[in-house]
C-alpha cells in the first residue's frame, strides 16, 4: 500500500515491517487490534485492520475515552472494483459497533477516499508534523 502510494522507500518499508509484526501481535493479544484477510483460494487478495485507540472525550463523542481507527486496508489491483474494500469497511464498522465506539477514523489514499466517502466518512482537517530528529 505505502509503496504503491509512493510514500516510502524500500528500506523504510522493510524497517516498518520488522516493527509492525510484533506490534500487531502485542495489540492483538491485548484485544486492541483485529484484522481480516480475504483469500482467493489460498492467495490473500485483500486485507484490513481495526485498532481501538484511547482518546480523550471529544465534541464528537463527549462521554467516550476510545475511538476506532481503520488501517491496513488493501485490495490487490486485479481484485479491485469487486466490493472487497466495502465488505471490509462494513466488517470494521461492525467491530466498532460491537465495542460501542461512536467515532471511527482513518487515513485514506487518493484511491480509497471515494470508497470511504460513499460509506459516510467525512473529510477532516487533520495535519501531521514529523520530527526526523527524534528517536
Amino acid at each position: 500500500m505505502f509503496a504503491e502510494m509512493g510514500k516510502s522507500d524500500n528500506s523504510t518499508l522493510d524497517e516498518m515491517h520488522r516493527n509492525f509484526v510484533p506490534w500487531v501481535e502485542r495489540m492483538s493479544a491485548a484485544g486492541k487490534y483485529v484484522g481480516w484477510i480475504v483469500l482467493n483460494g489460498e492467495r490473500p487478495v485483500a486485507s484490513a485492520g481495526f485498532f481501538e485507540l484511547e482518546w480523550p472525550p471529544h465534541p464528537s463523542d463527549p462521554a467516550s475515552e476510545h475511538r476506532g481507527y481503520l488501517l491496513n486496508f488493501w485490495v490487490e489491483p486485479e481484485h479491485r472494483g469487486q466490493g472487497l474494500a466495502r465488505l471490509l469497511v462494513r466488517e470494521a464498522l461492525a467491530e466498532a459497533k460491537r465495542r460501542r465506539l461512536r467515532v471511527v477514523t482513518l487515513h485514506a489514499s487518493d484511491a480509497g477516499r471515494p470508497v470511504y466517502e460513499a460509506m459516510g466518512f467525512l473529510r477532516s482537517n487533520e495535519m501531521i508534523h514529523l520530527d526526523h530528529s527524534a528517536g
